[in-house]
């Protein structure tokens, strides 16, 4: 017999179907991320003249005029995530599933959306539900569990059309807290709208404007709670209870901010106060602060430092194990 037909004729009829499938299966997938990269990054749909594809849309959206900065930091946070739980994911493989291809079809209809209407955040919104579903189909339901809070975390990046009617109401806000405060401080003011002026000192009217609302710094500690609340080894009411505290602890320290300021105006340098202080206030000031009272929450919800957790856990396993009876331990 000649041997090259004994090995054909054992080689099973369904590997050639497999090795197939596979082929097609590839080519489909480097299909499907051409036309993604082509419709997202070089297709020019929408800004002056047509100039700007999805995603640069979206790079060009971060800016001061529309408070989303932090927008610029939020690829790399997604990245970090994504690597952060990277063992994981890999652990989670699984085979995929075709109810992926339902949440891809919802993100190609967001797209379909966008172009009709002119709307680069919309086609923005649906890029996660494409990304989320591809995962699923090709790597199962588990591995798109992990990946679907990075993903979606785009979400906090993509600037609202109404979002800059919020910073009239927080200019107010701030204005009066600032006031108070000021007064608490022994620093007498009066306000007129969103200026505040000395009652007693001879330094100028400062005016709370746009950028000093607290907006910008309120986007950018929720970036920053929410992160810190996914990777915290807590229950998932304690995480979004962390998430929720950036709204309060930003409305605070922006107003001990610009309280500084006055305060500063009064007792010491009021042009340095107004310029080089109001620069770096944020910086030295009110991430700190917010920071710290992030970790004195977290430290609440979780019973002590958080990287002390770990070292409590294994104490109570201890306490536990030498609490329990040698016969209830050999139990099966």
């Amino acid at each position: 017999m000649n041997p090259a037909h004994s090995e054909n004729a054992q080689t099973p009829p369904d590997s050639h179907v497999g090795s197939r499938a596979g082929v097609i299966l590839t080519l489909a997938a480097l299909a499907s991320v051409a036309v993604l990269v082509w419709f997202f990054c070089f297709e020019t749909r929408y800004g002056p003249k047509h100039v700007h594809s999805t995603l640069g849309w979206l790079k060009s959206a971060w800016n001061p005029s529309t408070d989303y900065e932090h927008g610029k930091l939020v690829p790399f946070v997604i990245l970090g995530l994504i690597v952060y739980r990277f063992k994981e994911i890999r652990a989670s493989v699984q085979p995929g599933s075709l109810w992926g291809l339902l949440s891809v079809v919802v993100g190609c209809l967001f797209y379909v959306a966008a172009y009709r209407t002119l709307q680069p955040r919309v086609a923005v919104a649906g890029l996660p539900f494409i990304l989320w579903g591809a995962a699923h189909f090709l790597w199962g339901w588990r591995v798109a569990k992990l990946l679907a809070f990075p993903l979606f975390f785009l979400w906090i990046a993509i600037p609202l059309p109404t979002f800059q009617q919020a910073t009239t109401h927080l200019q107010l806000l701030a204005t009066s807290l600032a006031h108070h405060g000021s007064g608490l401080l022994g620093v007498e003011t009066y306000t007129q709208g969103t200026t505040v002026l000395p009652v007693k000192g001879d330094w100028k009217p400062l005016s709370i404007a746009h950028g000093c609302s607290g907006i910008r710094s309120l986007m950018a500690l929720l970036m920053i709670s929410a992160t810190w609340a996914y990777v915290a080894k807590i229950a998932l009411w304690k995480k979004i209870l962390l998430f929720l505290s950036a709204v309060p602890l930003a409305i605070v320290g922006n107003a001990l901010r610009v309280i500084s300021i006055f305060v500063i105006a009064e007792h010491g340098n009021a042009e340095w106060a107004s310029t080089t202080w109001h620069d770096w206030s944020g910086l030295l000031l009110f991430y700190p602060f917010s920071l710290m009272l992030l970790l004195a929450i977290h430290s609440l919800l979780e019973g002590g430092l958080p990287w002390k957790a770990k070292n409590r856990r294994e104490l109570r396993r201890t306490r536990v194990a030498a609490s329990t009876p040698v016969g209830e331990l050999q139990k099966p």
